[in-house]
């Protein structure tokens, strides 16, 4: 049976790592039936945009400093969302916060990648090298990424899935960010993506279960 097309928004605000995995993986055909067809950026001028451009997926620039307050930001957002006719919210490094607007019109249907093991190092503050600082302060022998689903408390929601990376004695943020994206993020962004569109994700008491392991 051929699978319905579901439609990928992915969220940024900066380079677009995330971003550029997630399009890798649908060249490869690993996204199963999900494709990326908006970008929605917080920011003009950032390389996300242009990653987007160059494979041909539409883009929309919504600046946080256009709108007089989040609610007016999420109710721009939602609508966005809405007219781009997404079935899957996918932040990518989207810094910028939203109010249950969003989160009311894709429950359930909102991804976030995290670059530590929830429930460590997340949260409020914990983003970017801050994250990487905190664990090596910690002295952590394992950090690593979580997917999850995303919450109107912050890291807070149910884990879709989770891979370990091992820190090493002479890490330095820069270098664990490193090693955590390529070795964990860019890999269980895509899976956890395709899983969803797969329609093998179910959520109950606020944990994730996949069908078919």
């Amino acid at each position: 049976m051929i699978q319905k097309q579901v439609n990928i928004s992915v969220l940024v605000s900066g380079g677009g790592t995330n971003l550029q995995a997630l399009i890798d993986a649908q060249h490869n055909g690993l996204l199963g039936p999900g494709r990326i067809t908006t970008v929605i950026s917080s920011k003009s001028e950032v390389y996300a945009l242009e990653r987007a451009r160059s494979n041909d997926i539409p883009s929309i620039v919504l600046p946080r400093k256009d709108y007089g307050s989040i609610e007016e930001y999420s109710k721009a957002l939602t609508e966005a969302l809405i007219k781009a006719k997404t079935d899957l919210v996918v932040l990518a490094g989207f810094l910028t916060i939203f109010d249950e607007q969003v989160y009311k019109a894709f429950p359930n249907r909102i991804l976030n990648v995290h670059p530590a093991l929830i429930p460590s190092f997340c949260g409020k503050g914990y983003y970017g090298l801050h994250v990487h600082e905190a664990a090596l302060a910690k002295g952590v022998k394992v950090s690593g990424a979580t997917v999850h689903i995303v919450t109107p408390e912050c890291d807070a929601g149910p884990i879709v899935l989770q891979k370990a990376v091992e820190v090493l004695q002479d890490d330095s943020p820069e270098s664990l960010q490193k090693r955590i994206m390529e070795e964990a993020e860019w890999k269980i962004l895509p899976q956890a993506v395709r899983l969803f569109c797969e329609g093998r994700l179910t959520v109950e008491n606020n944990k994730v279960y996949i069908k078919g392991e």
